[in-house]
């Protein structure tokens, strides 16, 4: 095991690491991440909707609409506010103006969707025969691909409009203004003829040659999707790969989130459109979005390192004993890096072990409890930081089955963990009796 992660150090890490420093996919990372806000608070609004007694559940129905408008304006769209956010990460990584980067790249996106005409559409007030109610008409641009479902579209148009403002504003085919112009006038003039490349490529693309983008995408991306959430596969992979990297000294969750999390974000999505529409929790569509792997895998972090923190807490070796102290209560909000650094899990061939194989292990579980539909699935993006139990029943909108598997799974991953972890005290305790021994004979 020792050869075989120096060999990760040296032939897998250089790669892995420059790819997680990639700029686009750094972009795509940031850009997802600055909408978290808004989708945590989108999300409990399911629960609020759709809470999980059903008296109260009853009560609420009349109502359930209006409270899930703010659920469809954010977590709804959450590619568009993506859009922006990944587009102003990118430009900033060329230095060039990240707000200009951002709206080129809302607008490219939007271009995307082309509008539909709703004149003649009565208000529910006018088919019922009420008298003053004004008829609802004009424009509207459908939601359906501003959500989960268009962020494959959303990164393809930031990448579209950052690189050709790049491209335009290197071979200097810009308006430059006087210095004396105030810079946001000036910036909005530099960002011009970048801006009518960009719109008259993709209006031509979308409406003249009636290319549906989005929907050419979700058909490549579709069968990569399945295996991301809801296959097997989709659980063994992205677990092995982030444990390995971080075993190497890689941040695993930084560069496999890059490369999978809009699917994981399409997958959750489409998770709470159909809670939205009333499908029963352990009926939904998806079994693995990001969600998954962060109540039922990754239960004090990556690794599942809080089982060894309880452990560590019980120690006979003192060095063991005091990082097991400090690191069990960051480890209960999921944060260990004090664990995985201090004890160190980096580079140690013993810990390593069930660092990887823990998780593995109760994430084919969890799959198989979630197949077999013993637990509710994921619908909500609950705050990452809360304790396991508690935010596996608020992800999945309220189900004790799962709040009770991420308990069975800090027991699975105790049992993995004991064997390496007394294999590892007794070497802690022989380096600890010696450097005493050393002390007394100075």
């Amino acid at each position: 095991m020792e050869k075989f992660l120096q060999w990760i150090e040296a032939k897998f890490m250089p790669p892995m690491a420059k790819l997680a420093e990639q700029r686009h996919l750094r972009a795509i990372r940031d850009g997802i991440i600055s909408t978290l806000s808004l989708i945590i608070v989108g999300s409990f609004f399911i629960i609020v909707a759709q809470p999980p007694v059903k008296a109260w559940s009853d009560a609420i129905a009349p109502n359930a609409g209006k409270i899930l408008i703010p659920f469809r304006l954010t977590t709804g769209l959450m590619a568009l506010y993506a859009a922006y956010g990944m587009g102003y990460s990118l430009a900033k990584s060329y230095k060039l103006d990240g707000v200009s980067g951002g709206v080129l790249s809302l607008a490219a996106f939007l271009l995307l969707t082309i509008p539909v005409n709703v004149d003649a559409v009565l208000t529910a007030a006018q088919k019922a025969g009420v008298k003053g109610a004004a008829p609802i008409g004009g424009w509207v641009l459908p939601m359906a691909n501003l959500g989960g479902a268009g962020m494959f579209g959303a990164i393809l148009a930031m990448i579209f409009a950052v690189e050709t403002l790049r491209l335009l504003k290197k071979y200097h085919v810009t308006i430059k203004m006087p210095e004396q112009v105030p810079e946001s006038v000036a910036r909005s003039f530099e960002a011009l003829i970048p801006a009518a490349v960009i719109i008259v490529v993709v209006w031509f693309i979308r409406v003249w040659l009636n290319f549906d983008i989005q929907k050419f995408l979700m058909d490549v991306f579709k069968p990569i999707q399945n295996v991301a959430g809801n296959s097997i596969w989709g659980v063994i992979v992205p677990i092995f790969l982030i444990t390995l990297l971080w075993a190497a000294g890689i941040h695993g969750v930084s560069v496999i989130g890059s490369i999978l999390r809009p699917f994981w974000l399409v997958a959750l999505e489409q998770n709470a459109q159909a809670a939205a529409a009333g499908t029963a929790s352990t009926q939904l569509p998806n079994l693995v979005p990001e969600q998954f792997f962060q109540w039922f895998v990754w239960i004090g972090g990556s690794g599942a390192t809080l089982a060894l923190c309880i452990l560590m807490v019980f120690s006979k070796s003192e060095y063991l004993k005091r990082v097991g102290r400090f690191s069990i209560v960051p480890g209960i909000f999921n944060i260990n890096e004090p664990i995985i650094f201090g004890v160190p899990i980096v580079m140690n061939p013993i810990l390593s072990i069930p660092f990887i194989i823990a998780p593995l292990v109760t994430g084919i579980v969890s799959y198989i409890a979630s197949a077999a539909g013993l637990v509710g699935r994921f619908t909500v993006l609950a705050p990452w930081t809360l304790p396991a139990p508690f935010g596996a029943y608020a992800a999945t909108n309220g189900s004790w089955a799962a709040a009770i598997l991420t308990i069975v799974n800090i027991g699975i991953a105790l049992v993995i963990y004991y064997p390496f972890f007394k294999m590892y005290e007794k070497k802690m305790l022989a380096e600890e009796h010696a450097a005493a021994n050393n002390q007394l004979s100075m």
